[in-house]
Order: structure tokens, then C-alpha cells, then sequence
């Protein structure tokens, strides 16, 4: 069975049926695709079959999961987010603990949905599994909710467990010390230099772990201080975890553990920190080609943070607005924050007390940030060798700092040193320079398999297609082409072909 209901009266579904005609896929095609991925989260009685296609394409409404399966076989496909809603399908109501980004903005609510959401993370971490119960939401229904950060939580209000709520039965009540604050933090500091080093894959689960046992200390009873620190660990722990998630190609889950972060942040009354979580989900709506929804979640965190915010992360958010402005096709915002990031950034002092978040935001750093926001509005300006040209020595810039990091022994900037080697190939291949892109290329494939980063092995893979698809005839691209194929094969590709 397939597991649709029908409609009285059905129209085409024209929105499902344009992005199936751009898809290129054909109805038998799609419907293996449905198959193989229900069986892959357990839907063992979804058996879609071509008339079944044809009837959606006709209409026809299908039952869950199927929507939200089409939903993650499309935005795949294309490399952006596409909703059930922009499918022209209905979703299945969800309990928001669940489904949305539009949660309760009160202290014991925060703590009870990281709890709930972090323990199923750790039972059904199984990849793909956990992701079939979200959503990615994206516009006015993401953006809009996330504007409430900037309410204050209401003083004396932060506790985790309302006043004769019931609380967790435990033989010994917790309540924590500062020094025992301190360590927990430093095991945060730890958690995020290993995700520096090896990539989201390796520790994700650790963080996960750990973030569900601040959330078990969160419903003691601590005093005002102590509970406010407790949430900022835990929005520190939770945008961490939405990382890793992101880091690895989980895309929904990612989406809401910066969501909860954003919620636990505010309640620890840290405006800086609410805007490096935004930031971070920033970085993933660029990721998926939201630029706008980047841009306005870019504009609340500097909004949010202008009191409180370093002037090493009002530099930070500067270099994203830029590369939102150059995913937008605005080369003249895109250039004024550029210089807006590279001023700020001259401000940063020994003396400016920058949290651990945003040390990872080096002169290194800001030059790949904005290497890619003109190398990105290159490629919106159909290949403008002008913003191509003013990204090669920033890029080049970034690739000789983290380089210097690496072969020094600091593995923390493996991941950078891979991404920006990518890009440098890319600009490379944008000045029509395939010899000297493979070259890059080939550095940044062996620097890809000592990090666990699906993003990494992506944006290789999707590099090496460019240069196969316009110089698969010469012998250094071919070669390449192989060479990815051999050592870092495409983990999708290779469980299609074992089913």
C-alpha cells in the first residue's frame, strides 16, 4: 500500500509537478527513491509504485511519511531547502516539541524540550531516523519566532522546574558549585576544539550525551547565578551539538538544536551568545540557499547583540552579512560589509575578554569568510571574473594562514585548511584554471580523510563534478575524478547501490 488518502476534488499539483519535471527524474525512478528511503526509517508498509507518482502528480494527498520523504529527496537533490508546503503537500500536525521552531519561550519549557529532544537524539541516532520526525523551516516561519529572543526573560524567572512541579526522583538533591560550574564549562571548551579536529562525526553523540545531563542538573534547584550559567552552558552545548549536525549533513536536527540553543541562551540573559547562535543558523540557511532568511537572522543577532557583543564577533556577523548580501547578487552591500568586517576586526585587543565561542574567528577566518562572499557572488554573476579576481588573495591569504596552523601541529584548523583549499580550487575553476583547481583539489581530498565532515566531502565532491562536467577531458581532472571516487566514495551512492 502507499498510504495516501484521497480528495473529493482533485486538481494537478502543480508546485509538486514542477519540481519533479526539474528534478529529471522519472516516475519509476522517484518511486524507488520513496521506497528505499522508507525502508531506510523503518516504513516497511510504504510500496510506491509509478501509478502511485502519477496520482500525487494528479493531486492526490499523501499520508506521512511520505510528504516528508519527497521533502528530503528534493531538497538533496537540489541543494536548498524544499518544504512539504512548497511541494504544494499537507504535513501531519506534530506537537511543536516535535515538529517546529515555534516553541514556548519560558525557562522549565526550554529545559524540557532540550531534555526530550537530546534523549531522542541518543536513542535514535541512527542517521536519518531522528531527522524523519522534523521539518527544516525556512521564511517568515523560522525568522519570525526567533525575533521573540529579543524579550527579555523576565528576572527571577529562569528555575527549570516550575514552583511544586515535579522534579526528577532523585535519592540526593544537586546543586552545584562554582568550581564544579567551571569544569563542566571547560569540558565544553574540550568538546569544541575536538570538533575542530576531527569534524562533527567523531564526538557528536558525546556532546548529545552531555547536553542531556545538564539538563538533568537544570531541574534541581539552583540559585539565580548558577541556573543562569547552567543555561548558557546548555545553549553553548545544544549550538555546539546543532554543529556537529550540520557538520554531518543532518539538516533538521541541526536546525532545531540551534533553535533550543537560541531559547537556552536567552535565558541565561547572554545577548552575545544568542547571536553567535544565530549566526550559526545563519551559516546554514547560506548553506541550504536561503540568503534572505540568512540576512534577516544576521540582522537580529546584530541587532540583539549591539550592547554586549566583542568586537571579534560584531566582526564575525559583518563577514556573514557579506556573504548573505553576495548570495543575494548585491555586489555593493556585499563590498560595504566586507570593509565593515575587515575594519571591525582591526578593533580586536588582547584585552576584549572574547568567550571561547569566537576565538575560533582568527585573521584566517575572516579572510576565507570574505574569499567566499566574492567568490560566491562570482558565481551569481555568472562567473564574473571580477569577483573572481578579488577573491584569489583573500583565499590564497587564508589557505597560507591555516596551512602554516596545520603543518605546525595544531589539528584544530584541519577542517578550515580543507574548506579553503575547496575554495581555492573553485576560484581556480572560475578563472578557467583546471590544472591548477585540481591541484588544490587533490590537497584539500587528503585533507578531507582526516576529518568526519560531510560538509567537507561535499563541497570536494560537488567541485570535482564542476571540473569533470567542463574538463573531463583532460588527464588531471579524470584522474582526480578517480582518485574521490577511490579514497572518500559518495555514502549515498554506495547504499543505493547495496540495496
Amino acid at each position: 500500500m502507499g498510504g495516501n488518502c484521497g480528495s473529493a476534488e482533485k486538481r494537478p499539483n502543480e508546485q509538486l509537478g514542477s519540481w519533479f519535471l526539474r528534478s529529471g527524474w522519472s516516475k519509476g525512478e522517484l518511486a524507488r527513491q520513496v521506497n528505499r528511503r522508507a525502508r531506510h526509517i523503518g516504513a516497511h508498509h510504504i510500496s510506491t509504485d509509478t501509478s502511485r507518482v502519477r496520482r500525487w502528480l494528479d493531486g492526490e494527498q499523501p499520508r506521512e511519511p511520505i510528504p516528508r520523504i519527497l521533502s528530503e529527496l528534493l531538497s538533496e537533490r537540489f541543494g536548498c531547502v524544499v518544504s512539504v508546503e512548497d511541494l504544494g503537500l499537507r504535513v501531519h500536525h506534530q506537537a511543536p516539541s516535535v515538529s517546529g521552531v515555534d516553541l514556548p519561550w519560558t525557562g522549565p519549557q526550554t529545559v524540557a524540550l532540550i531534555s526530550e529532544f537530546s534523549r531522542s537524539d541518543l536513542m535514535l541516532a541512527r542517521r536519518g531516523f531522528l531527522g524523519t520526525s522534523l521539518t527544516l523551516a525556512a521564511g517568515p516561519a523560522l525568522v519570525e519566532p526567533m525575533q521573540r529572543w529579543l524579550v527579555p526573560a523576565p528576572m527571577g524567572a529562569t528555575g527549570a522546574v516550575p514552583s511544586g512541579g515535579p522534579r526528577p526522583d532523585r535519592t540526593h538533591r544537586v546543586r552545584l558549585s562554582e568550581p564544579e560550574l567551571d569544569m563542566l564549562e571547560s569540558t565544553t571548551r574540550m568538546f569544541r576544539q575536538w570538533d575542530a579536529q576531527c569534524g562533527g562525526g567523531l564526538r557528536r553523540k558525546a556532546v548529545v550525551g552531555q547536553l542531556h545531563e545538564v539538563t538533568d542538573l537544570m531541574q534541581e534547584p539552583q540559585s539565580t547565578p548558577i541556573a543562569r550559567r547552567l543555561f548558557g552552558a546548555a545553549a553553548e552545548l545544544a549550538e555546539l551539538a546543532g554543529w556537529m549536525s550540520y557538520d554531518i549533513g543532518l539538516q533538521p536536527t541541526a536546525q532545531k538544536y540551534f533553535v533550543l540553543a537560541l531559547h537556552a541562551a536567552r535565558e541565561s540573559g547572554d545577548r552575545a551568545l544568542g547571536a553567535y547562535v544565530l549566526s550559526s543558523m545563519s551559516r546554514q540557511m547560506i548553506h541550504l540557499g536561503r540568503p534572505e532568511d540568512a540576512l534577516e537572522l544576521i540582522h537580529l543577532a546584530q541587532y540583539g547583540g549591539r550592547e554586549s557583543a566583542t568586537a571579534r564577533v560584531q566582526a564575525m556577523l559583518h563577514s556573514l552579512e557579506a556573504r548573505a548580501y553576495a548570495n543575494m547578487g548585491l555586489p555593493n552591500k556585499c563590498h560595504r560589509a566586507v570593509r565593515m568586517a575587515e575594519d571591525t576586526f582591526a578593533d580586536c585587543g588582547p584585552g576584549d575578554a572574547d568567550p571561547d565561542w569566537i576565538r575560533f574567528f582568527s585573521e584566517a577566518e575572516l579572510y576565507a569568510e570574505n574569499a567566499h562572499s566574492y567568490r560566491d557572488l562570482a558565481y551569481v554573476a555568472g562567473r564574473s571574473p571580477t569577483y573572481a579576481h578579488l577573491a584569489q588573495p583573500l583565499m590564497l591569504k587564508a589557505v597560507e594562514l591555516f596551512g602554516r596552523e596545520v603543518s605546525q601541529g595544531n589539528p584544530g584548523y584541519q577542517r578550515s585548511y580543507a574548506l579553503n583549499l575547496i575554495g581555492m580550487a573553485t576560484v581556480h575553476l572560475l578563472q578557467r584554471e583546471p590544472e591548477q583547481c585540481t591541484v588544490l583539489a587533490d590537497r584539500a581530498l587528503h585533507a578531507a580523510q582526516k576529518v568526519r565532515s560531510e560538509r567537507v566531502n561535499n563541497r570536494l565532491r560537488k567541485t570535482v563534478d564542476n571540473a569533470v562536467r567542463e574538463y573531463g577531458h583532460l588527464a588531471e581532472v579524470a584522474c582526480l575524478a578517480n582518485e574521490l571516487t577511490r579514497l572518500l566514495p559518495d555514502p549515498m551512492e554506495a547504499a543505493q547501490a547495496a540495496v
